[in-house]
C-alpha cells in the first residue's frame, strides 16, 4: 500500500509539472577534444601529462536526454588512444562505444576519429574518459545528462525540487610520473604498479600535499540554497569516501538513474561509479573542508594512504578560523561502505525507470580475483611464487586483439579473433573466500584468452559475482558496457543459492552500470540483453 500511496503521489506531481512545463527538441550536440601534451606543476614537480582540451579534467559535454552527441577526437598525443563514453547504452551504436580492440582499433597519433551516438533513456552524471592503457588517469570528464523536460525558465525538471546549480565533482588520483610508463613498468615486473602520490578534486590535490596550498578546489555556496553534486570517481584503482564537515547529503541518482532519497554524511564510490547529492548549505556562514581519501580492503598490500581536500565557503564569510575537518571512515571501514551500498533503492516510476525482469533465461556463476600467469623463461618477475599477477574471471585472464576489434570481427565474420567458449561457471568448485587458500598454487594459475559469452536478443541474464580470497582478498569493481543492471541483493563470504535467493530485492534493486563486488563478498546483478552488439 505504501509503494502505491508513493507512485500515485509520485504520479500527481509529475501531472502538475507537465501541465507547467515543456519538453525540449532533440538537438545534435557537437564537440572536439583534442587530445595532447599538456605540462603541469603539481606536488612540487613540473611534468608532461596527456589531457583533452588543455585542462585537467577535461571539458564538460552536457546534453539533454534524446539528443544526439557528436563527439570528434584529435590524438594529438604520442599514444594510441580512445575514448569510452561510461555508461551510455550506445543503442545499436556499440562503434561509438570505444574500449581499446573491443569497439574499434585505436586511434593513433595524427590521426581523428569521430563518434556519434544517441542518448536515449537516461539521465543524470556519466562521464567519458580514454580507454587505452591508463591514460584515463589524466584524459577523462564528465558527461551530464539533463532531463528533455523543462520548466517554462528553461530549468530542467527533475523528481525533486530544482536545484540552485549543479557541481561536478571529480575525484582522481594522481601520480608524480608517466602513468603509460609506470603501467607498462608494473606489466615488465610482474608486480603491482608504483600507487599513486595523490588524489584529487576536480584536478586539485588540496593543501595537505606538498606545494599544494593554493591548488585546492574551491565551491561558492549561498546559506539556504541547495546545490546537486554530481560526484564522479575517476580513480583508477581506489574506491573513495567522501564527507563535507558538518553536512548531510541526499542521494538521488547513482550512475544516471534515479533512486529514493536517501541521507547520509558519507558517499562512497568505487572507480567509474558516479552519484548525485542534494547537498543543502544549511550551516552558519564559514568555510567547511570536504574530503576523500580511500576505502581499502587488501591485508598488508601498500596503497596511497593519503588524503585530498577542497572547501566549500559560504557567501559572505568573513572566518579567519580554520575550517572544520570531516572525520573520514577508517581506510577498511567496511561496514560503512556496505551500509551505504546496500541501502540505496530505485525510484519506482520515476523518470526512465525500468522494473525488475522476473523471468530469467540465462544463469552465469563468475568469479573474480587475482590469479597468476607464469613468468616466462628469462625474465625475472616480482609477483608471488616468481611469477606474474593476473586478473581473471572464473579462471580465465582475458587478452584484447591486436589486430582487429572483436566488434568487427563479429560484424565481419572475422575467425581467430576471440572464442565464445566463456563458461557459465568457474572450472573448479572450491571454497572461494577461505584465506587459507590464498596462495594454494594448484588455484592461482589462469590461461589466457579472448573468449566471451554469447547472449540471445532479449534474454533476461542473471549473474552472480563472487569474490575470491585468491592472492589478496579485496572488493573488485565492475562495469558492464552498454547496459544497465538491477543490483538483487549482495553479501559476504560464498554465494548460498538456498539461503541468499531470499534476500533478492525484486521490487525496488538499484540499478546501475558499475558495481563494487564486497570484499570477501558477492553479488547478483540481472539485466536484459536488449543492445545487440
Amino acid at each position: 500500500m505504501a509503494i502505491r500511496s508513493s507512485f500515485a503521489l509520485l504520479l500527481a506531481f509529475s501531472l502538475a509539472l507537465l501541465a507547467s512545463s515543456q519538453v525540449s527538441s532533440a538537438a545534435i550536440v557537437k564537440h572536439s577534444l583534442y587530445v595532447k601534451n599538456l605540462t603541469v606543476n603539481k606536488l612540487c614537480k613540473e611534468q608532461v601529462i596527456i589531457a583533452a582540451n588543455g585542462t585537467l579534467p577535461g571539458p564538460i559535454i552536457s546534453v539533454h536526454e534524446g539528443d544526439t552527441l557528436v563527439v570528434e577526437v584529435l590524438n594529438q598525443s604520442p599514444y594510441n588512444i580512445t575514448i569510452h563514453w561510461h555508461g551510455v547504452f550506445q543503442l545499436l551504436s556499440g562503434w561509438a562505444d570505444g574500449p581499446e580492440y573491443a569497439t574499434q582499433c585505436p586511434i593513433s597519433p595524427g590521426h581523428g576519429y569521430t563518434y556519434r551516438f544517441n542518448i536515449t533513456g537516461q539521465e543524470g552524471t556519466l562521464w567519458w574518459h580514454a580507454h587505452s592503457t591508463w591514460l584515463r588517469a589524466t584524459v577523462h570528464g564528465a558527461l551530464i545528462i539533463h532531463p528533455r523536460i523543462i520548466d517554462p525558465l528553461g530549468r530542467s525538471l527533475y523528481p525533486f525540487p530544482i536545484p540552485e546549480k549543479d557541481i561536478p565533482i571529480l575525484l582522481g588520483e594522481w601520480w608524480n610520473g608517466n602513468v603509460v610508463d609506470i603501467e607498462n613498468e608494473g606489466f615488465a615486473s610482474g608486480g603491482v604498479p608504483d600507487n599513486s602520490d595523490a588524489y584529487t578534486i576536480n584536478g586539485n590535490p588540496g593543501d595537505l600535499y606538498p606545494c599544494s596550498k593554493n591548488d585546492m578546489y574551491t565551491l561558492e555556496v549561498v546559506q539556504g540554497k541547495t546545490y546537486m553534486l554530481r560526484i564522479i570517481n575517476a580513480a583508477l584503482n581506489n574506491q573513495l569516501f567522501f564527507k563535507i564537515a558538518n553536512h548531510y547529503m541526499k542521494v538521488v541518482a547513482v550512475d544516471a538513474v534515479y533512486t529514493n532519497p536517501y541521507v547520509t554524511n558519507v558517499v562512497v564510490v568505487a572507480p567509474g561509479q558516479t552519484t548525485d547529492v542534494l547537498l543543502t548549505a544549511n550551516q552558519p556562514i564559514g568555510s567547511y573542508y570536504m574530503a576523500a581519501h580511500p576505502y581499502f580492503t587488501a591485508v598488508g598490500v601498500p596503497f596511497d594512504n593519503t588524503t585530498t581536500r577542497g572547501i566549500i565557503v559560504y557567501e559572505g564569510s568573513t572566518s579567519v578560523a580554520a575550517p572544520p575537518m570531516p572525520v573520514l571512515p577508517a581506510f577498511n571501514d567496511t561496514p560503512t561502505a556496505h551500509k551505504f551500498f546496500s541501502n540505496l533503492t530505485a525510484l519506482i516510476g520515476g523518470p526512465h525507470w525500468v522494473p525488475v525482469p522476473l523471468q530469467v533465461d540465462e544463469h552465469m556463476f563468475i568469479t573474480v580475483g587475482l590469479n597468476l600467469d607464469h613468468c616466462g623463461a628469462n625474465s625475472t618477475c616480482v609477483g608471488p611464487f616468481g611469477q606474474r599477477l593476473s586478473a581473471c574471471m572464473s579462471n580465465q585472464s582475458f587478452v584484447f586483439p591486436k589486430t582487429l576489434s572483436m566488434l568487427q570481427a563479429f560484424f565481419d565474420g572475422t575467425s581467430g579473433i576471440y572464442t565464445t567458449d566463456f563458461p557459465d561457471n568457474p572450472p573448479l568448485v572450491f571454497d572461494y573466500t577461505n584465506t587459507s587458500l590464498s596462495f594454494n598454487q594448484s588455484l592461482l594459475f589462469a590461461p589466457k584468452g579472448t573468449k566471451v559469452k554469447k547472449l540471445r536478443y532479449n534474454s533476461v541474464v542473471e549473474i552472480v559475482l563472487q569474490n575470491t580470497a585468491l592472492i589478496g582478498i579485496e572488493n573488485h569493481p565492475i562495469h558492464l558496457h552498454g547496459f544497465n543492471f538491477h543490483v538483487l541483493a549482495q553479501g559476504f563470504g560464498n554465494y548460498d543459492n538456498t539461503k541468499d535467493r531470499h534476500k533478492f530485492n525484486l521490487v525496488n534493486p538499484q540499478s546501475r552500470n558499475t558495481i563494487a563486488v564486497p570484499v570477501g563478498g558477492w553479488a547478483v546483478i540481472r539485466f536484459q540483453s536488449n543492445n545487440p552488439g
